[in-house]
């Protein structure tokens, strides 16, 4: 026996919020009951769980212990700039001059992501 992974529960402030910029990062679409003050929300992924928004009364503390990665369908550098747009903040470089490696944003409550490079950044590396 094992278990289905269901969803990727996220504590935060505003749980309705949080997830209209999850559904920005995504392209994927809320939950169509959910609306603005609700205390739980969901971002339906087109494949495997989604993404559940819990509202918490503590904020958060310390560095998450798991956080989400994304792969992008554009470059990693177009990316990082999109989701800076959309109210992440840039929390480390860890990308390196041949190209590899990876940056370190955090959504609008401060829990962190990774931004990996794109399937055609990991291309162009091999060529």
């Amino acid at each position: 026996m094992v278990s289905i992974l269901e969803n990727v529960a996220i504590d935060c402030a505003d749980a309705y919020e949080l997830a209209r910029f999850w559904g920005g990062v995504t392209g994927r679409p809320l939950h169509p009951e959910d609306k603005p003050g609700a205390l739980e929300t969901q971002v339906l992924l087109a494949e495997g769980p989604v993404l559940h928004f819990n509202q918490v009364p503590e904020a958060k503390q310390t560095k998450n212990r798991i956080h989400l990665c994304l792969r992008p369908e554009t470059s990693r550098e177009q990316e990082v700039e999109r989701l800076l747009g959309l109210g992440a903040t840039f929390v480390a470089d860890h990308r390196n001059p041949d190209g590899s490696g990876w940056a370190i944003l955090a959504d609008p409550e401060g829990n962190e992501l990774c931004v990996l490079r794109s399937e055609s950044d990991r291309a162009a590396m091999r060529t």
